[in-house]
């Protein structure tokens, strides 16, 4: 399959049920599925605004184990952006991130011109091993974004890719089409100074 230059490819790192699946299908089907289902490596695309056209956000949900070194180069290397992704209710699989950024930098050279998030997801889980804190600490190392989501409640997840897409310097890439609103926000913007008496 040839490549298309419109297409804008974000991938997804993190260990093993740090819920990586859930802030991508969250993000494109509005969903939430509360059983744990392993990922080898699943692809979805979205339509969005690129540089005033229409362009594909290819977002690659990669497997958390690492069984395919491989598989993790290849999708490194096609990348335009990633977001590593972290459970704030394991320290564990905070350090599981090191050796990926460490594999993004070897293979992207200057990671500067490349929008990294890290993400803390499970926010709204009450057994936390990490504070907020932690996390803005490792992106400022990293001289990357942090962000903290919960993708069962749909926290910061919208948030997480158009901020995603606003790091990136070389193009104006948007998720509204065509400067439209979203459904919603058409819905919110509606509802807004209605009122009816009862």
């Amino acid at each position: 399959m040839p490549e298309q230059s419109n297409d804008y490819r974000v991938v997804v790192f993190g260990a093993a049920g740090v819920g990586k699946s859930s802030l991508v299908l969250r993000f494109v089907r509005g969903t939430f599925r509360e059983i744990y289902v392993p990922t080898i490596e699943d692809t979805y695309r979205q339509v969005i605004s690129c540089d005033k056209s229409i362009c594909t956000l290819q977002i690659t949900d990669t497997t958390g184990s690492h069984q395919f070194p491989a598989m993790q180069r290849l999708s490194i290397s096609k990348g335009h952006a990633f977001i590593l992704v972290y459970s704030v209710t394991s320290r564990q699989s905070m350090e599981d991130l090191q050796p990926i950024f460490e594999q993004i930098c070897q293979i992207k050279g200057d990671i500067q011109k490349i929008p990294i998030m890290l993400v803390g997801n499970k926010s709204d889980e009450t057994q936390r091993e990490l504070d907020a804190s932690e996390g803005q600490a490792l992106a400022s190392k990293w001289k990357c974004s942090f962000m903290e989501t919960s993708a069962k409640m749909n926290y910061n997840v919208q948030e997480l890719f158009q901020e995603l897409l606003n790091l990136e310097k070389r193009r104006t890439i948007s998720l509204q089409v065509d400067g439209k609103k979203s459904k919603q926000q058409k819905k919110k913007d509606k509802l807004q100074g209605k009122c009816s008496i009862m």
